[in-house]
């Protein structure tokens, strides 16, 4: 089977050739790779991201579930009618700092966060200038020029699954399992609850209309899957908190992809073991990771298994650190072998990373990921 097939087999719930192996290298191992600074792939779409995913796809020969690398633009969404410009407002060795404005009457305005763009590593987004030494209106700035043009609609996309290929399957984001990402977000809905139900109305709208966009389209220019997660779910929200906001446009977009054959995927770092009761129980969500054990998640790959194996794909879930960052290639293989051991009965399982790789995780241990879905992952 190429990779394609066997993860279009896997996420059917049937068993495909060998357990498919996608570890979660994400952006960082790919930019990396590339030998650039990392803001030519973030900020000039030197070359975007995405591009770079798909090469490191091919490189380590792995089954891409591409979950959400191109930033498709939905038709319909509404869009900012501020003219915003972007510009470098301060830059050394090591980080790139842009802040965007606009003109109104003739009067400068700028926006209240910036983005720092690191030499080696991945951005920060949305940060307070203050917060790292720059002062809220720039004293100095200048055009960022040099960007690559990229078009994020459906001739993107095309593009994106065209260079792809058979290497895998390529998914974009629908809705997210998260509206509250930092403390600001979560003082600002407990203080404002009126604008946390209005919240809740948006993105149910948001979802139907979405979905029209997608049945709208022809077949062959679809995602594949359809991405409705998002990373620490549990991190910020309670359960509570997530099932009375957060759900019901979640479980709206997963009872409609459903309805059309079309896969939906969950990824959602840290604690996830209640995530995973809820989609099993309440849904009919494809697949979902990455299932990370504790002390950054509380996910026991085995006790997944058991209890929701049969009504949903997992995919999971190598320490990323202890096994794929700081272990060998021989550690590598005996905590992939356990995983396999774990899931791998019956189909429904892709071995994977708890998490993306860090930067610095060695090639070797990525080769060795694979080799063992290789050699072991036999049905």
């Amino acid at each position: 089977m190429t990779p394609r097939e066997r993860l279009k087999t896997v996420l059917r719930g049937e068993r495909p050739d060998r357990v498919p192996v996608a570890p979660d290298f994400s952006n960082m191992i790919p930019a990396r790779l590339t030998g650039k600074p990392f803001w030519d792939l973030y900020l000039y779409n030197d070359p975007p991201i995405w591009e770079a995913y798909i090469e490191c796809a091919r490189r380590f020969a792995i089954d891409a579930l591409m979950d959400g690398y191109f930033r498709y633009r939905w038709p319909g969404d509404p869009a900012d009618p501020r003219p915003w410009e972007r510009f470098i407002v301060y830059r050394d060795a090591g980080r790139i700092v842009t802040q965007a404005s606009y003109r109104e009457n003739g009067r400068r305005i700028w926006q209240d966060r910036v983005d720092v763009f690191y030499i080696a590593d991945p951005p920060t987004h949305g940060v307070r200038p203050e917060r790292i030494g720059l002062p809220a209106v720039p004293e100095r700035f200048e055009p960022v020029e040099g960007v690559q043009s990229v078009d994020h609609g459906i001739a993107g996309l095309r593009r994106v699954k065209r260079l792809l290929g058979d290497q895998g399957l390529v998914g974009v984001f629908f809705t997210s399992t998260v509206i509250v990402g930092n403390e600001e977000q979560l003082f600002h809905y407990e203080d404002h609850p009126e604008a946390l139900e209005a919240l809740k109305e948006r993105r149910l709208e948001e979802v139907e209309r979405r979905f029209a966009a997608l049945t709208a389209m022809a077949p062959e220019d679809r995602p594949d899957f359809l991405c409705v997660g998002g990373s620490g779910t549990l991190v910020l929200q309670t359960p509570g908190f997530f099932r009375a906001h957060v759900f019901p446009a979640v479980r709206r977009a997963i009872e409609l992809a459903s309805s059309a054959g079309i896969p939906t995927h969950v990824h959602s770092c840290g604690p996830e073991r209640e995530l995973v009761r809820i989609f099993a129980e309440e849904t009919d969500l494809t697949v979902i990771d990455p299932l990370e054990t504790p002390p950054k998640g509380d996910c026991n790959l085995a006790d997944l298994k058991r209890r929701y194996g049969g009504r949903m794909v997992l995919k999971g879930n190598l320490h990323t650190t202890d096994v794929m960052l700081r272990g060998t290639p021989e550690d590598v293989a005996r905590a992939a072998r356990g995983a396999i051991a774990d899931a791998a009965a019956g189909g429904r399982f892709i071995l994977s990373t708890g998490d993306q790789c860090g930067r610095d995780t060695p090639d070797e241990n990525l080769h060795a990921l694979v080799a063992a879905a290789r050699e072991f992952g036999r049905y």
